[in-house]
């Protein structure tokens, strides 16, 4: 994937992480509350697969 394209799927996927945190923590769902810890955390990797992407561009 390129790089544009990695930097968006990753901020979308910590958006979304967050919202089912939130989600989460206020039906009282642990298990709704880890899903979006592990999308946030894929979309923290994603955003910085991006960022080493455009550090190693020549």
């Amino acid at each position: 994937m390129g790089e544009i394209k990695d930097r968006a799927k990753g901020f979308m996927d910590e958006t979304i992480g967050k919202t089912k945190q939130a989600i989460g923590r206020a039906i009282d769902r642990p298990d709704i509350e880890a899903e979006g810890d592990i999308q946030e955390a894929k979309g923290d990797a994603e955003k910085a697969k991006a960022r080493l992407e455009s550090k190693l561009k020549p």
